[in-house]
């Protein structure tokens, strides 16, 4: 998506209001895919200190064919109608909030369980494994409330 948006914004360079919207709406989408990048490596960090094992089609699999589709689902909605697409995320968004919230309060012995990460540094320093799923959920609820922003806004053109 973001090829594509780079290739928009040579094609719209004399009309600057809208090449800057363009270049704005990467910019965010960049940094969500970083936030959503950070979720995942702290995650997997997690998984494997553990030392849980996982099937591999499960957890390895069938995620990707899943993101795979959404990814495609998501790009086309926003081609026939870009409210679509921007309240799938929105539902989607909400959803992970939800459960993410729900894993805390599921797991009282994260309130003291002290949260070490290599990539802490990046993402964020926080005391307790409790506040590292509080801190996904509450991005999980910018994202949403990112894409609601969207909503009725003019496509580019």
């Amino acid at each position: 998506m973001e090829q594509v948006a780079y290739i928009a914004i040579t094609h719209v360079h004399e009309h600057p209001s809208l090449a800057r919207r363009i270049y704005e709406r990467v910019v965010e989408s960049r940094g969500q895919q970083d936030n959503e990048q950070w979720h995942l490596l702290i995650l997997e960090e997690r998984i494997s200190h553990e030392g849980t094992r996982e099937g591999y089609v499960r957890f390895t699999v069938i995620p990707q064919l899943l993101a795979f589709v959404y990814y495609q689902l998501s790009w086309l909605l926003y081609v026939i109608r870009p409210d679509w697409s921007y309240q799938l995320n929105a539902d989607f968004e909400d959803h992970a909030e939800h459960e993410y919230m729900a894993l805390v309060a599921e797991h009282p012995e994260w309130e003291t369980e002290a949260f070490k990460s290599a990539f802490a540094a990046d993402y964020a320093h926080l005391d307790t494994v409790a506040d590292l799923f509080r801190q996904i959920g509450y991005d999980e609820l910018v994202q949403q409330e990112e894409s609601l922003a969207h909503l009725g806004e003019p496509r580019f053109r």
